[in-house]
């Protein structure tokens, strides 16, 4: 082989990235037991997660924390930024509304910032990421900055 493979799996540089850039994630449907182990692993121990009794509830089904949702999205996003990402440097979040244990999620991204750093090998880049349930409602959205390698 004279010409190198191309390397599949590789996420964007800083250089493939560009203001009003928009992209989306595959999906992924959260159940009981990603409830069950992520509540076991971070003692986030609320009975609105841990009990199954919703009859006092204004969400009905076994809730999913915030904090999983986030994660799950992080997880999503990972393709995007496999062996390019150096950083994660910051982000606000809100929750947009409930999630509960069988909905189907998948994040939908736009750059809204990109800037080149001092040192030049290297570049830094908002977006504006939602958190999308199965009925196109967002349940989360932040807008984290992230420190990514450019190109050679």
């Amino acid at each position: 082989m004279s010409d190198p493979a191309h390397r599949i799996g590789r996420g964007y540089c800083y250089d493939d990235l560009k203001v009003g850039m928009r992209f989306r994630t595959h999906r992924r449907t959260i159940a009981e037991a990603d409830v069950a182990a992520f509540v076991n692993l971070t003692w986030l121990t609320e009975e609105l997660f841990t009990v199954d009794d919703d009859s006092q509830r204004a969400i009905k089904g076994r809730a999913v924390p915030g904090a999983l949702v986030y994660s799950f999205a992080e997880g999503l996003l990972l393709p995007s930024m496999q062996d390019t990402g150096l950083a994660f440097l910051g982000a606000t979040l809100e929750v947009k509304g409930p999630t509960v244990v069988g909905d189907t999620l998948h994040v939908e991204v736009e750059v809204t910032e990109a800037r080149v750093t001092s040192k030049g090998d290297r570049g830094l880049v908002r977006f504006a990421n939602r958190v999308v349930n199965q009925h196109g409602e967002a349940v989360l959205e932040y807008d984290p900055l992230r420190m990514l390698k450019r190109r050679p």
